[in-house]
């Protein structure tokens, strides 16, 4: 990766932590929901800007204003949106075996913050036949496996387990352009390596099938413009022993991204109202900040690494 085209994908991800701050209001939960809905769906979002922004923090390459919105964000998010984590204990009580509380408090926790009686809740819980038999699909059970041990619990079922049950813990050969896979690969591979951290996690056989086949399934999401999945697939490059950084996806992905760093989840960005529009595009937008700061800092790891003594 070119200095020129380290900073098109450092600016990438300045760009989502903006838009990011000046939508957090988007970032909200619904006490009164219909109960069809489900109160805890509306925690996702939430835990999905704390583990993108503990990944700017871990990474280091986020500028000084970049780092002092995100840490404004994870702030805003805990105060007001889960009122000091209050909001998930209510979570917890309304649905004991649920994983979601557990799920969005893990990253908060390992950032310094913490609700007490929710961790007491969660071991509790923990001890449950019912949180080991909750059925999920694989991807889910190997992500839980792996928050339990960055918790500090025994995982439900082992993580080498776990991976042998998903879609790419099988190394099969590609899938027809599907969604579901899709987000089933990448989450595979954000699990295995506690997202982006260890990239030493990914098994040598998976790593060797995704080198294979990821240059052809970022061609193809470019094409279709599925930007989250596209967007997903440049995370997973930069976790690879050896990062293709793919000139044309991230060219590509740079190009949709709005003059306010919204990120289209999939064709051109949507219109309406700005409820509706946030929560079509903040998943795109915070993979936008994710896959910029893994790709930035694994470029500049290179870089060094190239450097004349």
């Amino acid at each position: 990766m070119t200095a020129a085209s380290t900073r098109l994908v450092h600016t990438v991800g300045v760009g989502a932590i903006e838009w990011l701050y000046a939508h957090r209001d988007g970032f909200r939960l619904e006490p009164d929901v219909d109960p069809a809905i489900g109160f805890l769906e509306r925690f996702k979002p939430v835990g999905e800007l704390a583990v993108i922004c503990k990944v700017l923090f871990r990474e280091g390459v986020a500028g000084s204003r970049q780092a002092d919105l995100a840490r404004r964000l994870l702030d805003h998010a805990w105060r007001e949106v889960l009122d000091g984590g209050r909001m998930l204990v209510r979570g917890q009580r309304i649905e004991p075996t649920s994983p979601i509380p557990f799920e969005v408090y893990v990253p908060f926790r390992e950032l310094g913050y913490s609700q007490p009686e929710l961790e007491r809740a969660i071991r509790i819980n923990h001890r449950l036949t019912g949180w080991a038999a909750l059925e999920v699909q694989p991807v889910r059970r190997l992500g839980l496996s792996a928050f339990e041990r960055r918790f500090g619990l025994a995982p439900s079922l082992p993580e080498d387990e776990a991976l042998s049950r998903t879609w790419l813990g099988r190394t099969p050969e590609p899938w027809t352009v599907s969604p579901h896979t899709a987000y089933d690969i990448t989450h595979t591979v954000f699990h295995l390596t506690d997202w982006g951290e260890n990239p030493g996690g990914l098994p040598p056989a998976v790593a060797g099938h995704l080198a294979l086949w990821l240059p052809a399934w970022l061609d193809d999401w470019l094409d279709l413009e599925r930007w989250d999945l596209l967007g997903e697939l440049l995370v997973v490059d930069a976790c690879l022993p050896a990062p293709t950084f793919d000139a044309a996806a991230w060219e590509g992905f740079a190009a949709v991204q709005q003059a306010d760093g919204a990120m289209p989840a999939l064709g051109p960005m949507p219109e309406g109202d700005p409820e509706d529009v946030f929560d079509i595009v903040y998943h795109s937008t915070l993979v936008a900040a994710f896959a910029s700061a893994l790709a930035t800092s694994r470029a500049l790891e290179r870089l060094t690494a190239e450097a004349p003594a």
